[in-house]
C-alpha cells in the first residue's frame, strides 16, 4: 500500500512516518515539494504519485500569526484541504485529515461531542473549520479528526518551551483557566495506524471524530506534569504560578474550554488513546 503525506517535518507527520514505517510505502513530502498554497501543485503531486490513501497531516498552525496572515491560513487551512478530497475521490482513496477544538468558542460547560455546534473565535479556527467543510463538500471516504493542543519532542509546541523555561527561569506565570486534553502525536500517529488498519480489513465508517489523549487538565496543570517530570530527572524547575487567560493576553483568542468528547470515536473504530500523563511519559521515553 502506498500512502501519501503532506509534511515531512511536522510533529504528527514525523509521528505517523515511525509508526507506518514497515507497515506501507510512505511517501512524505515536505512544503519544497508539495507547497499546500499551490492547488495546481497538489493535483499534479498527487495524480503524479496515485497513492491508495492520502494523509493530510500539514498546516498552518501559527494561531497568533493566522490574525494578520488570513489569505495564507485559508489557502493552506482550507482551500488546500478541499483539493485534497477532490484528488482522493477522483482516485477513489480515503483521506484522513487533521482538524482542531479551535473549531468551537470554548463556551459549553462540558466536553464538546462532533455534532456541537462550531463556532470558532479566530482565523486559525475559521480556517480549519472552512478546511473541513471544503472536504465534507467533496463527499467520498474521509476522516476529519479533530484534536487539541498537540505536541511532541520535535518542532515547536507548549512541552519543549515549558521545558526551556522552566529550567531558565525562577519563577514562570501559566495560564490556568484554559481547559483540555494534551496529546502526544505519538498517540494520534498510533490511532491513525489502527484506523487504517481497520480499513484495510473493511470498515467504513467515514465522517468526523475527536481524536485526543484521554482526562483533563489546564495548561497550568499540564505545565506542572512537566516540571514533575524535569525535578524526577534531577533538573532545575522554576516556580509554577497559576493566572486567568487576562493576565496572558495574545492576538488570537482561545477558546476556554477546548475538551473533545472521544466516545464516537471509540464506538464506531474501537480506537481510544491513553490518557495524556500516560501519553506525556511515554512520549518523554522517546529518543530525540
Amino acid at each position: 500500500m502506498k500512502i501519501l503525506i503532506t509534511g515531512n517535518s511536522g510533529q504528527v507527520a514525523r509521528e505517523l512516518q515511525l509508526a507506518l514505517a514497515g507497515k506501507a510505502d510512505v511517501i512524505a513530502l515536505g512544503r519544497d515539494q508539495l507547497d499546500l498554497a499551490d492547488p495546481d501543485r497538489i493535483r499534479q503531486q498527487v495524480r503524479a504519485l496515485s497513492p491508495d490513501l492520502l494523509i493530510n497531516a500539514a498546516a498552518y498552525t501559527a494561531v497568533d500569526q493566522a490574525e494578520n496572515d488570513q489569505d495564507a491560513a485559508f489557502a493552506i487551512n482550507a482551500t488546500a484541504p478541499g483539493v485534497l478530497a477532490e484528488e482522493a475521490a477522483a482516485l477513489g482513496i480515503p483521506l484522513i485529515h487533521y482538524s482542531t477544538d479551535y473549531v468551537y468558542d470554548g463556551a459549553k460547560a462540558s466536553a464538546y461531542s462532533e455534532d456541537d455546534p462550531t463556532n470558532p473565535l479566530g482565523v486559525y479556527g475559521s480556517s480549519k473549520l472552512a478546511g473541513e467543510q471544503a472536504i465534507q463538500a467533496v463527499g467520498g471516504q474521509y476522516l476529519i479528526l479533530r484534536t487539541s493542543w498537540v505536541y511532541s519532542l520535535h518542532g515547536r509546541n507548549f512541552l519543549l518551551t515549558m521545558q526551556r523555561l522552566l529550567q531558565e527561569r525562577e519563577e514562570l506565570r501559566v495560564v490556568d483557566d484554559q481547559i483540555g486534553a494534551p496529546t502526544w502525536a505519538g498517540s494520534i500517529a498510533q490511532a491513525t495506524l489502527e484506523l487504517i488498519e481497520q480499513w484495510q480489513a473493511g470498515k467504513r465508517r467515514w465522517g468526523v471524530y475527536h481524536l485526543t489523549n484521554q482526562g483533563e487538565t489546564s495548561w497550568f496543570g499540564f505545565a506542572s506534569a512537566i516540571g514533575e517530570q524535569l525535578k524526577a530527572a534531577g533538573k532545575p524547575c522554576a516556580r509554577l504560578v497559576p493566572i486567568p487567560s487576562s493576565e496572558y493576553p495574545t492576538p488570537a483568542k482561545r477558546p476556554l474550554n477546548s475538551r473533545l468528547d472521544g466516545r464516537k470515536l471509540a464506538q464506531d473504530w474501537q480506537v481510544s488513546p491513553t490518557d495524556w500523563r500516560s501519553a506525556l511519559a511515554e512520549c518523554l521515553r522517546q529518543p530525540r
